[in-house]
């Protein structure tokens, strides 16, 4: 009842996911972010898991670039799959 005309209704619950991930992936990086994001890392979205692996890169690579000596960068798990 509370949504009721707001955008959220139109996007959907797999659109809100989606924005949610763009949004972190965005975001400065973070291992909680990852971790939050690990969680949705096998959706049954399609455009879900696609966008939370594209955040996930962006946190990795943000990760490396803010510790380019640092040997421990933020490692997604589902990076390596």
């Amino acid at each position: 009842k509370r949504t009721e005309g707001m955008a959220i209704r139109r996007t959907g619950y797999d659109g809100w996911l989606r924005n949610i991930a763009v949004a972190l992936g965005n975001a400065p990086p973070s291992e909680e972010i990852c971790n939050a994001l690990n969680q949705h890392a096998d959706d049954a979205s399609a455009v879900v898991r696609e966008h939370v692996a594209w955040a996930l890169r962006q946190q990795a690579e943000k990760a490396a670039r803010q510790h380019p000596d640092s040997h421990r960068t933020l490692q997604p798990a589902t990076l390596g799959k």
